[in-house]
């Protein structure tokens, strides 16, 4: 597919996977990019399925002073956090899943005011989530007082083609009331209808006030697509799987070489008439 040719004055980025590393950090070219970026006057912020306080150390470091989105647009929030927008997953939708998930072997996870509650804290994968939300978690066998206002519900198994199916049961009993996807291989998220990308990015161009054909963003995974296939300019990540990267107008390199710094100097940039 082909990008439109109008100007980009704002690029719009996921973090785990696009712009942080493999040790979830931001490397040294990546801030120098994205500094370049501000110099020649294109706005930046990012969108992401942490939560905000996982977002808030991206923020801090870059010096992101617009509207970013956390819960893969759930939560609108700024660098002060102030929230603009919230939304939950619906109540029935969240004790729903988890329904459908309690035969399955899986940890879970609920996050909800701005708090990470888990049902183990010795898994596989909840090293790389302390980084990426910025946290310890809260662990607990009883989730049920969370369900009515939780932020989002993940499931995690690197038992891969079983969380896939739970994927499909859940999409196929509760799709059409929540945004149910995998934001990676180990992870099934699940958060309310409106806490999509698509709509996240929707949000965050409207208050630069700008349309989407003037955005670029980046991503790496299916939770990404629906801000992938609205965007002016579509750039995936190297290290994204196919089905991502065939969604989009470009890729990038890597995120463990600097692929958001690359997508900016030889991507963006000749887009708007730049010298890297």
């Amino acid at each position: 597919m082909s990008a439109d040719e109008a100007t980009l004055r704002l690029v719009v980025s996921d973090i785990d996977g696009t712009l942080v590393d493999k040790k979830k950090q931001l490397t040294p070219a990546t801030v120098a990019a994205v500094r370049r970026l501000e110099d020649a006057g294109i706005g930046f912020t990012v969108i992401s399925a942490r939560p905000m306080s996982g977002i808030m150390p991206i923020a801090e470091t870059l010096a992101i002073d617009a509207p970013m989105a956390a819960f893969n647009g759930g939560i609108i929030f700024n660098r002060k956090g102030e929230v603009s927008e919230h939304h939950v997953i619906d109540a029935a939708v969240a004790k729903g899943v988890m329904g459908i998930a309690a035969d399955s072997p899986v940890d879970i996870w609920v996050f909800a005011d701005n708090i990470w509650y888990a049902s183990d804290d010795q898994g596989a994968h909840v090293g790389s989530e302390r980084l990426a939300s910025n946290q310890a978690p809260v662990v607990t066998s009883d989730f049920a007082e969370l369900l009515n206002h939780a932020d989002k519900v993940t499931f995690v198994s690197d038992d891969h083609a079983m969380l896939a199916d739970l994927a499909e049961r859940c999409k196929a009993a509760h799709g059409a009331d929540a945004t149910i996807a995998q934001s990676q291989v180990y992870y099934l998220d699940v958060t309310a209808l409106a806490a999509n990308k698509g709509d996240g990015l929707v949000a965050l161009a409207a208050t630069f006030d700008e349309p989407l054909q003037a955005v670029a963003v980046l991503g790496d995974q299916f939770n990404d697509v629906p801000m992938l296939t609205r965007a002016g300019l579509a750039i995936a990540m190297g290290n994204a799987p196919d089905g991502v990267k065939a969604v989009a107008h470009a890729v990038t390199t890597g995120n463990d070489a600097d692929g958001v710094a690359h997508a900016i100097d030889t991507m963006i940039f000749p887009r708007i008439g730049v010298s890297a």
